[in-house]
């Protein structure tokens, strides 16, 4: 079961109010929208973007009133308000972590603790590449620079050198094999430490196939036009590329958006316990002047 992280937060930071519209530009299972929408009753709305035709496919299902749902990507913000006249816009979120579905129940190859091809599209109809593609197919080089640069992995070096040496003897397919790759790369005291020491490369090899960086960083100028006067952005990220991108931009951006949170929001011990994926999340929120 997903769960939602800093519920609470996000309501207070958006601040919904009866009929107001918003938009949850990363919907997943609906955990953020459908505590927003017990707020902007009766008649608010949410527009709720969804990447992955799956789980669209089941939230379209379930008929949600109120919640206007779109197959597609965040990147087409501007245009997706557009064609849905969806107006005005008092609010938009950005829960820019995966859904445990892509985890448990995608069959993607997310997970490093299930044996699966090695996919992590969040969309396989929209884009080729894939994370098989990568290992197999990228240089040595450009295979260290991501995972430097998605996910800060020290032994970035030795993990890239380590895949071209194996895809050399045998292509590389499946989650499994490409952990026991990264296992024989890394020192023995790192595959000991809380954090699996497989996460990085898998978390880096995830944002280099959805490019999920690019895509933020073209999405959030779109998500101020669109917002109205004294509407709110609200931005939750899992890892510090993400953070930074977004920090950069309300600071870029101080002439038209108030800063509300001087410091990152963390979730609670409590709820880092309850739901150890929270661990990692960064809310930031502003409004616009």
């Amino acid at each position: 079961m997903h769960k939602s992280v800093l519920k609470k937060q996000i309501l207070e930071y958006l601040n919904p109010e009866p009929n107001e519209n918003f938009i949850d530009a990363t919907t997943g299972q609906a955990g953020h929208s459908l505590e927003i929408l017990k707020k902007n009753k009766p008649n608010g709305k949410i527009l709720g973007i969804e990447l992955d035709k799956e789980i669209y496919r089941d939230l379209l299902s379930k008929n949600i009133k109120r919640l206007v749902l779109v197959n597609d990507s965040y990147l087409n913000l501007k245009n997706i308000v557009q064609r849905k006249k969806f107006k005005p816009v008092s609010g938009i979120l950005f829960d820019l972590g995966f859904s445990s579905w892509h985890l448990e129940e995608s069959g993607r190859g997310f997970s490093f603790k299930q044996n699966e091809l090695l996919d992590m599209r969040y969309n396989t109809d929209l884009s080729k590449l894939t994370a098989k593609e990568i290992v197999n197919n990228w240089t040595e080089k450009e295979i260290e620079k991501i995972l430097k640069k998605y996910s800060q992995e020290k032994f970035a070096k030795r993990i890239s050198k380590e895949i071209i040496e194996q895809r050399g003897l045998k292509l590389i397919k499946t989650t499994f094999e490409l952990i026991e790759i990264i296992k024989r790369a890394v020192p023995s005291w790192y595959q000991y430490k809380r954090i699996h020491f497989a996460t990085k490369t898998f978390q880096a090899l995830r944002i280099a196939v959805n490019d999920e960086l690019n895509n933020l960083k073209q999405v959030l100028p779109q998500a101020l036009e669109v917002l109205e006067k004294g509407g709110r952005i609200v931005a939750i990220s899992f890892h510090s590329s993400e953070d930074r991108i977004v920090k950069n931009f309300l600071k870029e951006n101080s002439k038209t958006l108030r800063i509300l949170t001087k410091k990152p929001i963390r979730p609670s011990r409590a709820e880092i316990i309850s739901n150890p994926r929270s661990r990692s999340a960064k809310l930031r929120a502003a409004v616009k002047i």
